[in-house]
């Protein structure tokens, strides 16, 4: 089942149940209006999806406007964001030039989530000195979490999958992280791809708690990078476990998997621009790719080996700060 948010005016919008090949689309019933409220009361929710989804299939629905819509959840109660591969841990500590990350512990913070950019709104900085950076990375959307869960169960609680875009200012984020808490500037909205799905949507690529999918990212018209989130140190599940070590996570909580990477980058390049950096310096002794400037765009999508690519698109512009 995919799921998308149409604007309608309200700061959660319209639930739309969406066609596999993304074409049509039908509303949620008049008793749930948006993604939030269904998380909240999914077990009583999902039934009457999933048949939508099903006369969807059957030929209904109207035509879908992806031009027309949000971030699947425009705003969340918790945006909980890891940092699960070793191949970006391993670069960025080059990149930014701290300490290495061993993980024994799933790293993780908890980051701005009452509003997620929709996949083609234009984004806007304060500055380009800041050091504007993408992250194409997935991520997954919980039901409610007992504290204490075990990650074998916490497995069984996830709703929804996601394809994240989690932007950073490099240059602010040093700093922070030198005073021992949490980013706050370094870290502003995320943007979503326009369909969440459910895990049954991926097939063989959800694997073991991971979306094992290529995530292809182009800058400016040209392929950047295009790893598979196979090489997660952790699963989502373990994540989930984490995060509800010593709390409760409340239904629609979205838990990301960092930026994916690949230890062949090489072979499949980055999913960020300071992981390229990094690489530079390796190679070269400094870095020569500079961080995204005014007007610049990025384009992401998730495909499976047969080019299917079940969360759509995120292709967004990066723009000054707005009057």
């Amino acid at each position: 089942m995919r799921l998308a948010t149409h604007k309608d005016g309200s700061k959660d919008g319209q639930l739309l149940v969406v066609s596999a090949d993304g074409e049509r689309c039908l509303p949620a019933a008049s008793r749930i209006t948006n993604l939030r409220e269904a998380l909240e009361d999914w077990s009583a929710s999902e039934p009457g999806l999933r048949a939508l989804s099903e006369r969807i299939e059957n030929g209904e629905g109207d035509t879908l406007d992806p031009s027309a819509l949000m971030a699947p959840l425009p705003r969340a109660w918790q945006w909980l964001d890891g940092s699960v591969f070793q191949t970006h841990a391993d670069l960025m500590q080059i990149a930014l030039g701290h300490e290495p990350i061993v993980h024994e512990k799933p790293l993780m913070y908890q980051g701005m989530s009452d509003r997620f950019l929709g996949p083609c709104d234009d984004v806007p900085f304060p500055s380009e000195e800041h050091g504007i950076d993408f992250e194409g990375e997935f991520a997954v959307i919980v039901d409610e979490v007992p504290m204490g869960t075990a990650a074998s169960e916490a497995i069984e609680l996830i709703r929804l999958i996601v394809q994240v875009n989690d932007w950073s200012l490099r240059n602010l984020a040093v700093p922070e992280m030198k005073t021992g808490f949490g980013w706050v500037q370094a870290k502003p909205a995320c943007s979503m791809a326009p369909f969440a799905v459910t895990p049954d949507v991926l097939g063989d690529g959800w694997r073991d708690g991971r979306v094992c999918l290529d995530l292809a990212i182009d800058w400016n018209g040209v392929r950047f990078g295009n790893a598979n989130g196979r090489e997660m140190a952790f699963g989502f599940h373990e994540l989930i476990a984490h995060a509800a070590a010593t709390r409760d996570l409340a239904a629609g909580t979205v838990i990301g998997s960092g930026t994916v990477a690949n230890a062949d980058y090489g072979r499949v390049g980055s999913s960020c621009i300071s992981e390229r950096r990094a690489i530079e310096i390796i190679a070269e002794g400094q870095p020569r790719t500079n961080y995204m400037r005014f007007g610049e765009e990025v384009r992401m999508a998730a495909t499976d080996a047969g080019g299917y690519c079940p969360f759509g698109v995120i292709e967004q512009r990066v723009i000054g700060p707005q009057g």
